[in-house]
């Protein structure tokens, strides 16, 4: 991936992290994908107090990509503030093997950035191939 482009995603990231909706965990996170087009999409986690119906970010950047239209992911990145890097929950890992292959997975915060394939954190994926 070129840096221009690694840097686009984690600006887009930490730009959404800034509109999270985290009042009971006060975990901002950002995501952004870039689909196949070259379009990248945003979404921050928006929680509430039936934490069942919280969302990651990372699903809401998928979900606005899907819903314009765009369903081939080539890349995600993910941002927090917090000292730890946010790894992707095991609902989202399904989701993003939904419209993707093995895409790397860019992990970021203030003072890290980390890049994994997704077959490095779902190395068993569930779907029509499996």
């Amino acid at each position: 991936m070129q840096e221009e482009t690694l840097d686009m995603l984690i600006d887009a990231a930490t730009e959404a992290s800034r509109n999270s909706y985290s009042p009971y965990s006060s975990f901002p996170v950002g995501a952004a994908v870039l689909t196949e087009s070259g379009r990248i999409f945003s979404g921050t986690n928006i929680e509430n107090a039936s934490y069942g119906a919280t969302v990651c970010a990372e699903r809401v950047a998928i979900f606005k990509a899907v819903s314009e239209g765009e369903t081939k992911i080539s890349a995600l990145a993910i941002f927090t503030t917090a000292a730890n890097l946010a790894f992707p929950c095991g609902m989202c890992l399904q989701v993003i093997s939904e419209f993707c292959e093995d895409i790397p997975v860019i992990l970021a915060s203030d003072a890290v950035v980390r890049i994994y394939q997704l077959s490095e954190l779902m190395p068993h994926r569930f779907g029509d191939a499996s």
